[in-house]
């Protein structure tokens, strides 16, 4: 899918993804001028736009999630779980043609090759994506020879979640206090915050320092290969080592930071499509309780725009008001940063300076003394 750049008034960056003519990409430029700036990703289901707030590989930098009509949403709580259940146009989602399978919704959080370690913010209100941070550093994975980076589209299923208070009954570990993982294993490379529908193959049991983590193996529907790989066996026998090489990734890709490796339920053998299933629903059931305040929170920012029966729906106007505090900060922030690159680059002129005069006053000293000696 062919993407292209535009600067808008405001400085920042408009993706339009897809072979829209210049009518169209014109007037999403002026749509971004009149407004806000944000990415558009088009797909035969509801519309989400993305808007990016700060620099990339800050620790400022946010990426907020908007309905097609401009609305603040979470990526987390209001973008629906299985696209089935999303329509635009009273056009229904589009399924593979081989079969009637559900496609679920993905929200990307790395792309494919990529280093830096993006995710949802799960416990700040709207949970943008952000850059996670560790003892202050930005993260990034390192290259787990041979690869570089993340070696699929990873990221999220929405209104999903691994609670930490329940254990799993197989692995006799809890959850991660995070949404599903997904590893799109389609030919695409996504951008952070692009939404995607795919297929359910397989699934995981990836244990970190103790954690249940699951890893649910999918493609792209729009791949070229999503109507003949239906399950765990064919990606097996079309793509040799590339299971091999998932397991070995996930087992290692920690190591370069100094931790050990990460362990596996089921001796790192995945699970299939069914499985995988009845793993999301229920991460879903969990999320249900989590978002309808009958479970322990564990810090989770709850915040939605359309969860029935849920008291942390919150209004347009206060979602807006939320992007627009995290803006202000951001200016603050930024304000802040340039101000003390100023100062630090006018003391670090000024010991120049000093350096100079001090050493231009040892000549002198040196000079005078030769000069007394002599006489």
């Amino acid at each position: 899918m062919r993407s292209q750049l535009f600067r808008s008034s405001f400085g920042c960056l408009l993706t339009v993804f897809g072979p829209f003519p210049a009518s169209c990409i014109n007037k999403a430029v002026r749509q971004t001028a009149a407004a806000v700036p944000h990415s558009y990703y088009p797909r035969k289901t509801m519309h989400y736009q993305t808007e990016q707030r700060g620099h990339p590989n800050s620790p400022d930098y946010r990426i907020y999630f908007k309905t097609s009509d401009g609305k603040y949403i979470s990526p987390f709580h209001d973008i629906p779980l299985t696209a089935e259940s999303e329509q635009n146009d009273n056009v229904p989602a589009k399924k593979p043609k081989s079969e009637n399978k559900v496609l679920y919704n993905m929200v990307v959080e790395v792309p494919r090759w990529s280093n830096a370690k993006m995710e949802i913010a799960t416990k700040e209100p709207l949970n943008p994506i952000k850059q996670d941070v560790k003892k202050g550093k930005l993260r990034y994975v390192a290259n787990i020879f041979p690869h570089k980076g993340y070696i699929w589209n990873y990221g999220a299923l929405p209104q999903t979640w691994e609670d930490p208070n329940h254990k799993d009954k197989e692995t006799n570990c809890c959850g991660d206090n995070d949404p599903i993982d997904v590893c799109d294993i389609g030919a695409q490379v996504c951008s952070p915050g692009q939404v995607i529908q795919v297929k359910v193959l397989g699934i995981l049991a990836m244990i970190d320092e103790g954690e249940m983590d699951w890893k649910v193996i999918a493609i792209n529907a729009n791949d070229k290969d999503a109507e003949k790989l239906n399950c765990i066996e064919d990606v097996r026998k079309s793509r040799p080592g590339h299971l091999e090489a998932t397991v070995e990734w996930f087992r290692k890709y920690k190591v370069p930071d100094g931790k050990p490796e990460n362990q596996f339920g089921f001796n790192g053998e995945f699970k299939d499509e069914d499985f995988a299933v009845e793993i999301i629903k229920s991460t879903h059931e969990h999320w249900r309780a989590l978002v309808q305040k009958q479970t322990n929170a564990g810090g989770i920012e709850c915040k939605n725009m359309s969860c029935c029966n849920s008291p942390f729906q919150f209004s347009a106007d206060e979602a807006r008001a939320v992007v627009q505090s995290d803006h202000i900060k951001f200016r603050l922030s930024w304000t802040c940063d340039l101000k003390l690159g100023l100062s630090c680059r006018e003391k670090s002129k000024q010991s120049k300076e000093n350096k100079s005069l001090t050493l231009q006053g040892k000549h002198h000293s040196v000079h005078d003394a030769e000069s007394f000696m002599r006489s």
